[in-house]
């Protein structure tokens, strides 16, 4: 992620809101408060998630279906992406940039075309996202959350789940911006990302001001919102410059294009 000077943008769309009426669900995290056990540590001590109804647990390299079953349409998960782009826009603007497209199963963004971030035009506040995501070698990208167009750049509103070549990208080399990170901010606490080119299995969990990050399996990153902590962290970064960065208690998913090829599928939330 880089920094770019201010630039002239029109106002942004009206979203819809999505997710902020109660829904009484089973909540797969490990979030407190959720009303279910925590993660269970494995023979390594590590925690990872549990194995929740509903929740797609397979490997990352069965071929790609984008379609809910039966047990995941009755626990409340919904797709982002079915195979169109349906419910993708530009960030900022009403259509989806050329360089996104659907391909063999995956959204994918290519370089070389008229590019930009994506968002949902939906907006979420508590949920739990489920997707693949995969990179070329030395690629970079992010998936924003609660992200709001009250800023001329996503990363400017939004926390966001670094997506990187750890081995190709120099900074895999800095733990707060490795992969699974919560960018620049709160960097995860092992690195269990798959070899470039490999899908890896991604979740994020937000209820409240607490956040969860989960790469194949493994919980990498927690923290809470809006504590003293928290404040004092982002005033020491770059966000400092933006008092409205991470402050929305709900917003749009986004997808970055950051000028590398990435390509994500499986893309599921729902709602708490």
């Amino acid at each position: 992620m880089s920094l770019v000077s201010n630039a002239s943008v029109v106002a942004p769309p009206r979203a819809r809101l999505a997710g902020v009426v109660p829904v009484v669900l089973v909540c797969a995290g490990a979030l407190a408060g959720c009303g279910q056990a925590g993660a269970t540590p494995n023979e390594n001590g590590v925690a990872e998630a549990p194995a929740a109804r509903g929740s797609a647990q397979g490997s990352a390299q069965d071929p790609p279906a984008n379609r809910l079953t039966p047990e995941e349409e009755a626990d409340g998960w919904k797709l982002l992406f079915d195979g169109s782009l349906d419910g993708w826009r530009g960030y900022r603007r009403d259509d989806v940039p050329a360089g996104w497209q659907s391909r063999d199963g995956a959204l994918m963004f290519m370089p070389g075309n008229r590019g930009g971030t994506i968002i949902t035009v939906d907006q979420f506040a508590d949920f739990e996202l489920a997707l693949e995501w995969k990179v070329s070698e030395g690629g970079n990208s992010g998936v924003f959350y609660r992200a709001t167009e009250d800023e001329i750049r996503p990363y400017w509103t939004g926390p966001e789940m670094q997506v990187l070549d750890n081995a190709g990208h120099r900074d895999g080399a800095t733990p707060e911006t490795s992969a699974g990170s919560n960018y620049a901010l709160h960097a995860p606490s092992e690195d269990v990302t798959r070899p470039v080119g490999e899908w890896n299995r991604a979740r994020i969990i937000v209820r409240g001001a607490q956040v969860e990050h989960w790469m194949n399996g493994v919980r990498i990153v927690a923290y809470e919102l809006w504590t003293d902590e928290w404040r004092a962290l982002v005033q020491r970064s770059k966000f400092g410059e933006w008092p409205g960065y991470g402050m929305a208690s709900a917003g749009h998913i986004g997808l970055q294009d950051h000028g590398d090829p990435v390509w994500f599928r499986n893309i599921k939330i729902r709602t708490f």
